[in-house]
């Protein structure tokens, strides 16, 4: 999973696409970023983290793209079962 195509696993979870920005920040949203600034070994990093009136929080760093995307992905899918959005499938047939 890669930034290109994270918005359509979230949006296949039912992750509403207003609560996501992915290249930006933007307020109320779970923002996934490129980190321009290299960490003390030079790495550029992905930064996860929700914003809210300006302010980041839950915020975590990675130097690796799709450990990020899973990282905001497995989040966010997480609080779709919690919230009983997502579920199992009924069983079929007695299965």
């Amino acid at each position: 999973m890669n930034v290109e195509a994270i918005t359509g696993w979230l949006e296949a979870v039912g992750v509403p696409t207003e609560v996501i920005s992915i290249g930006s920040e933007a307020d109320n949203a779970w923002c996934l970023l490129r980190d321009e600034q290299p960490d003390e070994d030079g790495t550029l990093g992905w930064e996860v983290f929700w914003r809210e009136q300006g302010n980041r929080y839950d915020w975590a760093r990675f130097t690796n793209e799709q450990v990020a995307c899973h990282y905001l992905f497995g989040r966010l899918t997480w609080a779709q079962v919690a919230r009983g959005a997502v579920g199992l499938l009924p069983e079929k047939n007695g299965r």
